[in-house]
């Protein structure tokens, strides 16, 4: 079925064009830091090695830097450093196998079998043991160097503490990557509040599973923008330069827990209203999803400006206060009072995510158990 909505032309291919050419430019400017580390990092280890230990190849110090640091989000010190030691133990467990039975056919098909068997014993994620595996036949059907064989586990080791030196004097700034996940989450986020508050005011069943559908499809955004905080929480702990940021980075860890359990709560919300009975209008629930769409806007521009936190916090207690099921729609089926008790959650976990202890934004809400 087609996605262009009615009334509504396919892009042209020029405009497909300028659309990619775009996609690739950002891709190029997100990833500049990340080229300038790897361009830094990978010139000082090939410095140590060639100069320093006087090894006129140091290839393994050249790849175990790139691939352990790598252009991806996650750079965290941890990934960096297990990566580094599976590439490493590939490669002497090649030197091994080389000094003691020489090189040919099965002395390299035994090379990858060791190397994979040991590495993946040794690591839960899938990928390192190829990497391992990858330099592993690299050591093994190359000609020995003229420093010996165990030169190429001393440049990986090198190589290795290079790549880990870097993640923590030369970081990326993780806060930009952290940043660009949140706010790509807060606009799925406000926007999918905004479609609700649309749902109701018209009653419009279709619109209403089409919402449904989108709030299942968050999930992804709030995976990665947990990814990119933990990463820059975890450089940061071991930067000088960047651990007077790890009080920010931890408040923002804390709004994405709490917003995580809102994005669950606002899927149970968009079924419910999926499934209200009758296509008729719901002004004052729309008014009320506009009120929390509009206090999860100020909340994504506070990742910026935290001095906003507290009028968020105010905004959702005054929508707190007024959620007693009995009250907020007299004379309403129960369907619409079920779907007031559902939105307590959600701005409960508003209000954490705000900054407002647990308890106390417990007590905002109103009491219905009497």
């Amino acid at each position: 079925m087609s996605s262009v909505l009615p009334g509504e032309g396919r892009p042209s291919l020029r405009q497909r064009t300028e659309t990619a050419l775009r996609a690739s430019w950002d891709r190029s400017i997100g990833s500049a830091p990340a080229v300038l580390q790897l361009v830094v990092a990978v010139t000082i280890a090939y410095l140590l090695t060639h100069y320093l230990l006087d090894h006129p190849f140091p290839i393994a110090a050249v790849t175990v830097t790139l691939s352990s640091l790598g252009l991806v989000l996650d750079a965290r010190p941890r990934r960096v450093l297990e990566t580094a030691i599976a590439m490493t133990i590939g490669i002497a467990l090649s030197e091994v196998i080389l000094v003691a039975l020489g090189q040919g056919v099965w002395q390299f098909a035994l090379t990858v079998l060791v190397s994979l068997t040991v590495t993946r014993a040794l690591s839960s994620v899938a990928g390192l043991p190829i990497l391992a595996a990858v330099q592993a036949t690299l050591v093994s059907l190359m000609p020995v160097p003229p420093g010996g064989p165990f030169t190429r586990s001393a440049d990986a080791v090198v190589g290795g503490l290079v790549a880990i030196a870097c993640t923590a004097l030369i970081p990326r700034d993780p806060r930009r990557a952290a940043r660009r996940e949140a706010l790509k989450f807060f606009g799925a986020f406000t926007g999918i509040l905004a479609s609700l508050v649309t749902v109701l005011r018209i009653g419009d069943h279709a619109t209403a599973e089409i919402v449904l559908s989108r709030a299942r499809g968050t999930q992804t955004l709030i995976e990665q923008w947990r990814g990119s905080l933990d990463s820059a929480v975890a450089i940061a702990r071991i930067s000088p330069f960047l651990r007077r940021r790890l009080p920010e980075l931890v408040e923002l860890q804390r709004m994405q827990l709490h917003m995580d359990h809102a994005t669950r709560n606002l899927r149970v919300i968009s079924r419910r209203i999926s499934v209200l009975p009758g296509d008729r209008r719901r002004p004052e629930l729309a008014e009320l999803m506009a009120s929390l769409q509009s206090a999860a806007s100020m909340l994504a521009q506070s990742i910026d400006r935290p001095e906003l936190r507290p009028v968020v916090r105010q905004s959702l207690v005054l929508i707190a206060i007024t959620l007693d099921p009995r009250t907020f729609l007299r004379g309403e089926p129960f369907s619409e009072s079920a779907l007031v008790a559902s939105i307590r959650p959600l701005v409960l976990d508003l209000l954490v995510a705000s900054g407002m202890p647990l308890e106390e934004a417990r007590r905002t809400l109103p009491d219905i158990t009497t």
